[in-house]
This record gives C-alpha cells, structure tokens and sequence, in this order.
C-alpha cells in the first residue's frame, strides 16, 4: 500500500504540482487549502506525512503543527527554529525545486520507518527489543546509552550495508541536529563497548574510507 501525504497551501497551483509529483512517485496525495479542511482530512487511516505551508487563510503553519506535530517552515531562519521547535521534521523554502522536496521525502521516511518497527531482532545471540527498550546480550540485559540504542536498532535493521558518517548522522541523529561526523565515532566506540562482553563488538565493523558496516559475517 502506498504512503499516503496530505499537502496543505492556500495556492491551488503549488498543491496541483504537488499532488502531480507525489503521484509521479508512487505516494497517495490528498489536499487541503486551509486550517479547517486540513483538520478535516485527519481522520483515519491517518496521513503518513503532511506537507503544511507556512502561512494559511486565518493561521499559521505553527498552530497546525502543534496540534499535528509535523513540520514546515517559512525563509526567516527565526521561522524556521519555530517550525522545529513544535515538532517538525524537515523544512523546505519557497521556491523550491520538486526533486529537492521528494528527496527530503524520502529521507524523512528512512529515518522514521527503522524506529517505527516494533519486532524483536536476534543476531547471534544480541537481541534488541523495540517495545521494552531493552539489549541482551545470551539472556543478559546490556546497558547503553539512548544514542547508542537507536544506532544500534539501525544497524540491526539494515545489515550487511556500508554506512558513511554523514549518513548515520542523517539516520540516526537526523538532518536537524548539527553535530561534527566524528560524533558518529565516539558514538560507535560507546556501543562497540556496551556490546562487547559476549565478542559482539565484532558485528560493527569498521569499513576503512567508507564508513561502518553491521554484519553476521564475523
């Protein structure tokens, strides 16, 4: 089933185009022109992603995304923070270009989706549970940090693939968090520590010149 993304904006031309290129891309797009049709729209099966403009007839984008803790944001970087700060998750500025905004898309959905899983994974014998926030390491509980949890439940969920710095920071922290790439390395030292009592430290492998890697193949 695809993904379905409601697009709110006053100007019926921006959301035509929208709407046009969601579709172009296998999304489910529906479409509201201001505060009220876009609280009409949410019911269920709610939509995957909002799209919401920053200034509507009546409102703000900021007194929709309280109430539907999604983001957007206008060109003023004070506008910007503001969208952050009640929930957003990415911001685009007019004009923008349609290729930019699906990648955006698209990275918001690879972020959000690993974290979203709720089944329990083993790898030899490393067990991470999504719903109990909990790591056992042969039945016995391990204690990490939560960065070091999410980084964790990603490697777990997309195995066997090299992973640059900047794309662990996009993944795992988020475009919105500004912290140097070599985070990413004190960060993996911390986990490779946490899981290392029964040698699984060895599934988080370092890729010389290309970035980390979590394999079975050890």
């Amino acid at each position: 089933m695809s993904r379905k993304i409601l697009v709110v904006d006053d100007e019926a031309p921006i959301r035509e185009m929208l709407v046009f290129v969601l579709e172009q891309n296998g999304f489910q797009a529906i479409e509201a022109q201001d505060y009220d049709s876009a609280m009409d729209a949410l019911v269920e099966p709610y939509p995957d992603m909002i799209l919401l403009d920053w200034m509507l007839p009546g409102t703000s984008g900021v007194q929709i995304a309280k109430k539907i803790k999604n983001r957007t944001a206008r060109g003023e970087e004070e506008d910007k923070i503001k969208g952050l700060e009640v929930g957003a998750d990415d911001y685009v500025t007019k004009p923008f270009s349609p290729k930019e905004l699906m990648a955006r898309i698209k990275a918001v959905f690879r972020r959000v989706s690993p974290t979203s899983l709720e089944e329990a994974i083993e790898v030899h014998g490393l067990r991470l549970d999504p719903i109990s926030h909990r790591v056992t390491s042969a039945g016995n509980e391990l204690d990490m940090g939560p960065t070091e949890f999410k980084l964790l439940h990603f490697f777990m969920t997309h195995p066997e693939r090299v992973y640059s710095r900047e794309q662990l920071l996009d993944n795992v922290w988020g475009t919105n968090v500004y912290v140097e790439d070599r985070t990413v390395d004190v960060h993996i030292r911390r986990l490779r520590k946490a899981i290392a009592p029964m040698g699984h430290d060895k599934l988080v492998q370092t890729v010389r010149g290309a970035g980390y890697r979590f394999s079975s193949k050890i």
